[in-house]
């Protein structure tokens, strides 16, 4: 590529096109779909990066292998006692916080990939990890997108499988849990 160089700083927020990029400061690599915007590093939050090269192996000195931090025990109670309007919501905890997500009728990717309805920026997701695809008449079924990690339905692998309320779907190292809601009442 004409004007292309290996050892050009991309900055956060900038449009770089499809890639892999390695953090200047930490060596966490990066893989970016064209419609991406360079993030900030997920392990030191710098902003600064350069191509990744298949000629270099990173030893990824920099990188803090942290441990999880665990969940409380209640959360899942506290994130069902917080949901107002009915639906079907996946709920996962993770880096200290729970996140909520409303299912819609129809299909929701899920991956590392810009595109994705749900979005998992973490190496152990793929960029089009999975489907859940909510029907008309209200089930849910989860599909593995042809992943490299596959998924796992309470603990099963499986390529295809109806989710109901409780049940725990794997994707990559994320558990989301399935949460079918009539809301709460409202006072």
């Amino acid at each position: 590529m004409i004007g292309h160089s290996e050892d050009a700083v991309h900055e956060s927020g900038e449009q770089t096109g499809a890639g892999s990029f390695l953090c200047i400061d930490c060596s966490f690599p990066l893989s970016l779909d064209h419609a991406e915007e360079m993030p900030e590093c997920p392990n030191c939050g710098s902003s600064r990066f350069k191509r990744a090269s298949l000629f270099e192996q990173t030893t990824l000195p920099n990188i803090a292998i942290s441990a999880r931090v665990e969940a409380p025990t209640d959360w899942l109670e506290d994130v069902r006692s917080s949901i107002s309007e009915p639906g079907k919501y996946l709920a996962h905890h993770a880096d200290g916080r729970a996140r909520l997500i409303e299912l819609s009728e129809g299909w929701s990717r899920i991956g590392r990939s810009g595109s994705a309805d749900i979005r998992l920026d973490d190496p152990t997701v793929s960029r089009r990890h999975a489907v859940i695809v909510c029907t008309p008449q209200g089930e849910l079924r989860a599909l593995d997108d042809r992943s490299m990690n596959g998924i796992a339905v309470n603990g099963e692998d499986v390529d295809w499988s109806p989710l109901v309320d409780g049940d725990e779907l794997q994707v990559g190292r994320y558990t989301l849990h399935v949460i079918a809601s009539a809301g709460a009442p409202r006072d």
